[in-house]
């Protein structure tokens, strides 16, 4: 039973092939492409003010440098909410659960701001390993503390995507395991599941959403810090 509870976190296979990449390319066939006309469907524009609404969002905190992010900050929201929520649907696989994955696009885009600092204001990113007016005695400590809470943000970043929603989907599967075992001995139990599982599902579309938008907007102030 404890295994096949973590069974929905393995990567399917066909003949020996990994699907991942299938699953990660699914969502960006959902919406649907531009087109040159004036006039657009209900779902182009929705999907425009959309976008739209999510990199406002996320430029806001940036100023006019950080503007160049746009395209990828938006397009990295938009993959990792579409990505959750489809998850979410029976017998589907999330691959950001995964814990590699979540880190292959952590660290990349972490390093990518750092090295950004580092290039464009190196005085101020060093910097911000020594706080100022630090005791003598202290700053060998204090540089070693701030060193390594900055190496390990995409470390963090990673974790807390796959604990969130490893966590939502295996109380999503025990919950409606309960319900279905508890069926046929006690349905007044079994209707009472029910509803708590309903209210976890809503919860968990939430959940995904906002790990989805907490992801990027800790990238865009790592990246605000240094620019």
């Amino acid at each position: 039973m404890n295994l096949s509870f973590f069974d929905q976190f393995m990567s399917p296979h066909l003949l020996g092939i990994p699907l991942i990449l299938i699953s990660l390319l699914f969502p960006a066939l959902l919406f649907p492409s531009p087109r040159n006309r004036w006039m657009t469907n209900r779902i182009s524009t929705l999907q425009s003010w959309f976008i739209y609404t999510i990199t406002k969002q996320l430029m806001t905190p940036l100023n006019k440098k950080g503007h160049k992010w746009a395209l990828i900050l938006s397009s990295l929201m938009i993959f990792l909410l579409s990505i959750n929520l489809l998850g979410l649907l029976p017998y589907t696989f999330t691959p950001t659960t995964q814990l590699y994955m979540n880190l292959a696009l952590a660290f990349p885009l972490w390093l990518a701001t750092l090295l950004t600092g580092l290039r464009n204001q190196p005085s101020a990113s060093l910097g911000h390993l020594l706080p100022e007016g630090t005791p003598t005695p202290l700053i060998p400590a204090l540089i070693m503390i701030e060193t390594t809470s900055l190496l390990i943000r995409p470390l963090a970043l990673g974790v807390r995507l796959t604990a969130n929603l490893t966590a939502g989907h295996l109380l999503i599967q025990l919950i409606s395991t309960a319900t279905a075992v508890l069926f046929s001995i006690m349905p007044a139990i079994s209707i009472l599941t029910a509803c708590v599982l309903l209210l976890l599902t809503i919860l968990e579309v939430a959940v995904a959403m906002i790990q989805a938008y907490v992801f990027v907007l800790l990238l865009s102030l790592y990246l605000q810090e240094n620019i």
